[in-house]
């Protein structure tokens, strides 16, 4: 009997290595699954000494995330402290992905599941979202374990082989650790986000209140950099002196050290010089040593010791080093990158390791020279029981690696250090004395420079200095004395930053660089020279704020408390509902608290930022009070009533200007313009941009509602939006002329028009009976018409008719329509191409292009088609070009034939009639070329 063996990996690419290195008879099939990002990998093989067909897949990271309810994310109707009561429910992470549907049909059928997601708590997480899917369809062996966990650190296939002979399984309480944690910073951060946020919105002008977060780590996070701050604004200069003593041998200038360092008064710094200079001073030699040291090799790597190298030796952040170490995980150059442990483990296969960069270019002769001279033992660590250190898989060069070659090569040659002599020197200290005041000379000399060879950063240069012996005098070349002052701290870098949260237990070596990439995107900091931290004014305000509310809810102690609260879960030793309710209580009390004392930050905030008033410029009439609205013109971008004590949203982009002083019929608020250079500009009211009154917001994705009067007036419809997939309308801008644009409501599509050759364009309140588009009534400038006869007026329309159709181009894209394909150049002046091509219309809205292709395709081949559509329904016409005229030919005699329950009208492009021909001509002096006959530029 053969069953059937489902294995799951975290990412697509994992589960195609994995398929590869466990298939052991050929090569393994694959398909899709009912997901479309992950394909399913199948062979044969042995399971526990049963013939087995395996089916490999994966998952894309968390299959769920967890949320508050639909009735719990309205801001508005939520008060925040009720969020620490409120349920929550786990949803599908991406539900474009049908990760659950994929895990329910691949393990029909199957009788054991084995996980190979990441070795993490969340791992371990994801191992049971992926078993509430697939486990209720496992065929039932009743008794017989049925789920099964690998244990791997490397994607190398031989320990893919040896976790595969070595399974165990999922561990629950690890699992429940991370919804512990998710929930409790789901509620925490969401009730402070919200109040903080909503509070503060509105209050001034150069406080970017878009998202003022709250985050039990990202909080503590910014801490650090807010006190080293403090610690540097607070930081008074003292002056301190020195004795700077040079003696000279031998033709060199040796400057010596004052045993006594340094001295804080300059009278006394005085009374030394003059004590040492007293006479002829001669440097008299007391002391000559010499001692072997040693510089100790590196431990080994683990993810925070990796990150602090990014940062300092390469110049790579936290958050890119760590995708680039991902990647390299992925592709097989490097050992799993999250790892608390920097010791090795006992049958860790270091010779194994190092024999695989054996033939690398740069580093291949030195690992050879390891192996032949054995291996130094690796320096004591922490294990951790996570991971193994990180290390590479194997060999490759610059070309082979590609992006991420610079972290490769560093963990390469750190690894390489670690089993490598520590540097070992001779160094020399030489003790003077003048007139009783005592100085010193050193020097250094390595003798081997150990793993200094193949870690560069930690080389050492030779510090030469002559030959001394006891009793020896040497003459003074020199006495004076140094003044100097002393120094603030830097500011933290990333590295320090590191060492300051693993420290305090603030984050995991998972998500460190997540928080620190936080508080840089949310611009409570700003990245310096030298990789440095440099809290901004939104991030200090913040961090003082809180401490004078409440200085827990900053300092790193709490969160480390909720760490180890999830610590004890995951070790077994606590239940998930007590200490989720103990930590929600303990926060509520203080969000009570922070609540009600939240004018303390207020307070500071009046002295830190701008109020609107101030950051403002008058600009429009409001319509409640008739006073004037100030525009904030910084981000985010408001208008502000002072009288009424009012905040109006407005677009984030362009320039916000007056408009003709008109009114909006609705509320009375003067118009206002949003311009912008490139793309569409549009007028708005204030009151209808902020609170919509039709029920729809703008949120939605609308720049302007159709419904609205002004834009009925000043933005007319024309037309569907031809962009793909884009369900909104072409309106004509009014205001655009002489160079006439059509824009759209919802996206960023924008025609060019009758290219600064009309005088007037207006939009008809007659619709095309092919398309149902507005007509647009054109008066064309008498010394640019394209218009037979030099007339100047045609009404007609612009999807349908040839004329306006080659005058038009899109800006978004190569042509209107894409019917003349290389043709134009985006500047609308290249004739329609009508040879060999019919215009089909009347067409039924269900109709799709690849049947009508092959309807057609009877007449002859088809050289090209394309049939507008809105959203997935047809706009009612299409044009076919064929490649033969007889083609074409054939295609006429369908004119009149009915298609879809309706009587399809097929014509020659370029010579069917408009609705304006039928309707009302095109205009004075021109009835029968405005029946359609075609008058072309």
């Amino acid at each position: 009997m053969v069953v059937s063996v489902l294995m799951v990996a975290e990412k697509p690419s994992i589960a195609q290595t994995l398929a590869e290195a466990l298939c052991t008879r050929g090569h393994p099939t694959s398909r899709k699954g009912v997901s479309p990002a992950a394909t399913v990998y199948e062979y044969e093989g042995d399971f526990y000494g049963q013939k087995a067909w395996f089916k490999v897949t994966s998952c894309a990271g968390h299959v769920y995330t967890i949320d508050f309810p639909p009735e719990f994310n309205v801001w508005d109707r939520v008060a925040p402290v009720t969020l620490y009561g409120a349920k929550t429910v786990k949803m599908e992470a991406n539900p474009k992905l049908r990760m659950p549907a994929h895990f329910q049909k691949e393990a029909k059928g199957c009788s054991y599941l084995v996980l190979w997601l990441d070795c993490d708590r969340e791992g371990e997480n994801i191992c049971f979202e992926v078993m509430d899917n697939a486990v209720p369809n496992l065929v039932p062996l009743h008794g017989e374990q049925q789920v099964w966990r690998a244990k791997f650190s490397s994607l190398a296939p031989v320990d893919l082989r040896r976790a595969m002979a070595n399974l165990g399984s999922p561990n629950k309480d690890e699992a429940l650790s991370v919804d512990a944690r998710q929930e409790m910073d789901l509620k925490l951060g969401c009730s402070f986000t919200r109040f903080q946020t909503k509070y503060f919105q509105g209050k001034y002008g150069d406080l970017d209140t878009n998202l003022i977060s709250y985050g039990p780590c990202q909080t503590p996070t910014l801490w650090f950099c807010v006190r080293r701050h403090d610690e540097i604004t607070g930081f008074q200069a003292e002056s301190f002196y020195t004795l700077d003593l040079v003696i000279s041998k031998i033709g060199r200038d040796l400057p010596l050290e004052w045993q006594r360092g340094q001295v804080f008064d300059q009278p006394i710094a005085t009374t030394f010089r003059d004590i040492v200079q007293e006479g002829k001073p001669i440097a008299k030699v007391t002391d000559v040593s010499q001692k072997e040291d040693r510089l100790p090799r590196p431990q080994a790597l683990n993810t925070v010791a990796m990150l602090k190298m990014a940062s300092t030796r390469l110049g790579i952040g936290p958050q890119q080093a760590m995708h680039m170490a991902e990647s390299l995980y992925l592709r097989g150059w490097m050992t799993y990158p999250r790892t608390e442990t920097n010791t090795y483990p006992g049958n860790f296969d270091l010779r194994g390791t190092v024999g695989a960069q054996t033939n690398h270019p740069m580093w291949g002769q030195y690992a050879q020279e390891l192996l032949r001279q054995g291996l130094t033992r690796a320096r004591d660590g922490v294990d951790m029981g996570d991971h193994p250190p990180i290390t590479p898989v194997r060999g490759g060069t610059e070309s082979q690696v590609g992006e991420g070659w610079r972290l490769y090569d560093m963990v390469t040659r750190h690894f390489l250090a670690t089993v490598s002599g520590d540097c070992k020197f001779l160094k020399t200290k030489v003790r003077l004395e003048v007139n009783g005041e005592e100085f010193s000379l050193s020097g250094r000399k390595v003798i081997d420079p150990g793993f200094t060879r193949i870690q560069h950063s930690g080389e050492m240069d030779d510090v030469t200095i002559p030959d001394f012996s006891v009793g020896e005098q040497v003459p003074v070349k020199s006495i004076g004395i140094g003044s100097h002052k002393t120094r603030p701290p830097p500011y933290l870098s990333e590295s320090d930053l590191l060492s300051l949260m693993e420290k305090h237990g603030i984050g995991t070596d998972a998500s460190m660089a997540t928080h620190i990439n936080n508080i840089c995107e949310r611009n409570y900091v700003t990245l310096s020279d030298g990789r440095r931290l440099v809290p901004t004014k939104l991030g200090i305000g913040l961090v003082h704020g809180f401490q004078l509310v409440d200085n827990e809810l900053v300092i790193p102690k709490v969160r480390a408390n909720i760490e180890s609260s999830c610590t004890l879960i995951a070790n077994g030793k606590a239940q998930i509902e007590s200490v989720v309710h103990h930590v929600l209580k303990i926060f509520r009390d203080k969000f009570i608290y922070f609540e009600k004392n939240v004018g303390l930050i207020d307070q500071l905030f009046e002295s830190t930022f701008t109020t609107l008033e101030s950051a403002g410029r008058p600009l429009s009439r409001c319509g409640m009070c008739n006073k004037y609205l100030s525009v904030v013109d910084r981000k985010p971008v408001r208008m502000f009533c002072k009288n009424c004590d009012r905040v109006y949203k407005m677009p984030q982009n362009g320039q916000i200007k007056l408009y003709k002083e008109l009114r909006c019929p609705l509320d009375n608020f003067e118009l206002v313009f949003v311009a912008n250079k490139v793309g569409k500009s549009y007028p708005l009211c204030p009151m209808c941009y902020d609170d919509p009154p039709f029920g729809t917001k703008n949120a939605a994705g609308k720049h302007w509602e159709l419904e609205h009067p002004i834009y009925q007036k000043y933005r007319p419809q024309v037309m569907a939006c031809i962009a793909e997939n884009c369900p909104g309308t072409l309106c004509l801008d009014v205001d655009s002329a002489p160079k006439w644009q059509i824009d759209c409501n919802v996206c960023m599509q924008q025609l060019q028009i009758f290219t600064d050759r009309a005088h007037k364009v207006k939009v008809s309140s007659d619709f095309c009976e092919d398309c149902g588009s507005h007509l647009l009534a054109v008066t064309f400038k008498q010394a640019k018409t394209p218009l037979d006869g030099g007339e100047t007026e045609r009404t007609a329309c612009l999807a349908c008719d040839t004329l306006f159709n080659s005058l038009t181009t899109s800006g978004t894209s190569k042509g209107f329509f894409r019917r003349n394909p290389g043709k134009g150049k985006g500047k609308g002046k290249g004739k329609v191409s009508t040879e060999r091509e019919v215009f089909v219309s009347n067409l039924p809205y269900e109709a799709q292009e690849a049947d009508l292709r092959k309807d057609f395709s009877e007449c002859g081949e088809i050289e090209r088609m394309h049939m507008p559509m809105r959203e997935t329904k047809c706009m009612g016409f299409a044009w076919i070009t064929f490649t033969t005229e007889d083609g074409m030919d054939k295609a006429l005699a369908y004119d009149g034939d009915e298609y879809g329950g309706r009587r399809l009208r097929v014509e020659k492009s370029g010579q069917h009639k408009t609705a304006a021909g039928k309707d009302k001509g095109a205009g004075k002096g021109a009835q029968d070329k405005a029946a359609g006959k075609g008058t072309q530029d």
